[in-house]
């Protein structure tokens, strides 16, 4: 093994190889090389010659391995020491494998089929039988805010100042206190009114026609959690030092509201409505220009993302939106990935020009809060170092 990883170094500059001989080199099996390309340890890239296949970088299998000794086949993938800029976090909130995310165990896009947003937090909160949602009633000074995102954030901004710290108090309260938080948040959103199921309420405030509030009832659900990435970082730290629910669920927020994640998002709401126009010549221009498109390809999912197959498949898309799909696709090589998805089902529903991002946050809002209560009620501290690599202190005689 160390000699093919000692060859492979020697010419591991610019080189992509297919699965296969990744796996080789590497050891391991299918999902824990998904897995490092998830978490941004190996970069892949479409096949040019079989755009459904990926490649890999030797560059980063070299890097990533070395000589060291593989992981058992099947083992959790570790984070390795001494990695600049990362912690260890045992989560037991979601995990991605074959190509597939799981939400504790179920498979994500399968779950949506059915589930509600409250049953999605129930599953992730680790509820059981207990139901946090019953007999949650309408807070009379709801937050306000010119906008969708602005009441979100100002109501869960208020409830991360009201709340207690969560030392030394019971998983119980906690759960019905993140509950209570989302209950909020979600009437913040759409305004006061029947206590729907959320979807519903929100399908209300966006003035959805009511038989199209599954399509909506979908992205919540597949919206909720994603992997590893800053933003549960950010709520876990916020967590691990003793904050409460909804002010770690802040934490990750402020930090999803900056990420790629968001970007890629925003940039897939622009370019849906500048192909909804024109959908060949729009994808041909892109590709010229940035030779991809927003929406069109997955990091973590290198071979589809079954997020946003579940979320348009039972659409009943129009010709238009149907086009910029098929045309996107065929341009970029590449299938259409969750932020796509969002942007396109967000015009189907004709949502205000920015409700993708809405309902992502939305439904995101239960992972973070996931992530909160894993973190605060069984989870392990976090291993972070912080290095100094400023210019030394010098001592200057007088």
């Amino acid at each position: 093994m160390t000699a093919g990883l000692d060859k492979a170094g020697s010419d591991a500059v610019d080189r992509w190889v297919p699965r296969g001989e990744a796996l080789s080199l590497l050891g391991v099996k299918t999902q824990t090389l998904y897995a490092y390309v998830s978490r941004g340890r190996i970069a892949a890239r479409p096949d040019p010659e079989h755009p459904r296949r990926s490649l890999y970088a030797v560059a980063d299998v070299v890097r990533l391995k070395g000589g060291a000794t593989p992981e058992p086949a099947g083992a959790v993938v570790p984070f390795e020491p001494e990695v600049k800029g990362e912690a260890r976090i045992d989560c037991s909130v979601s995990h991605v494998a074959d190509g597939r995310i799981y939400y504790r165990g179920r498979d994500a896009a399968e779950w949506a089929q059915g589930a509600t947003l409250e049953e999605t937090a129930r599953l992730l909160w680790c509820c059981e039988a207990t139901n946090p949602f019953a007999g949650l009633g309408v807070r009379v000074d709801t937050a306000g805010g010119a906008s969708h995102r602005a009441r979100l954030f100002a109501a869960l901004s208020r409830r991360a100042e009201e709340d207690a710290p969560s030392v030394g108090r019971d998983a119980g309260t906690l759960r019905q206190e993140a509950a209570s938080t989302l209950n909020e948040v979600i009437d913040a959103i759409a305004g006061p009114g029947p206590r729907l199921f959320f979807h519903q309420r929100l399908a209300r405030g966006f003035k959805m026609l009511e038989r199209d509030s599954v399509h909506l009832r979908r992205a919540l659900v597949l919206g909720a959690e994603h992997d590893m990435n800053p933003s549960v970082l950010a709520t876990r730290a916020a967590a691990s030092g003793g904050a409460s629910p909804a002010a770690a669920t802040m934490a990750g927020l402020s930090a999803l509201h900056g990420s790629a994640m968001v970007r890629t998002v925003k940039r897939s709401i622009a370019y849906v409505i500048e192909a909804r126009r024109d959908p060949a010549g729009a994808a041909q221009r892109r590709m010229m220009s940035e030779s991809c498109l927003p929406g069109f390809g997955s990091d973590s999912f290198p071979h589809g993302d079954p997020r946003a197959e579940a979320l348009l498949a039972l659409a009943d898309l129009p010709a238009d939106l149907t086009a910029i799909v098929r045309e996107g696709e065929a341009a970029s090589g590449q299938r259409i990935a969750f932020s796509g998805a969002l942007a396109i089902m967000a015009r189907r529903l004709d949502l205000p020009r920015d409700g993708a991002l809405d309902v992502l946050l939305a439904g995101r809002l239960v992972g973070l809060m996931a992530h909160a209560l894993d973190q605060i009620v069984g989870g392990s501290p976090i291993r972070a170092r912080l290095r100094y690599t400023g210019p030394r202190t010098s001592h200057i005689e007088t």
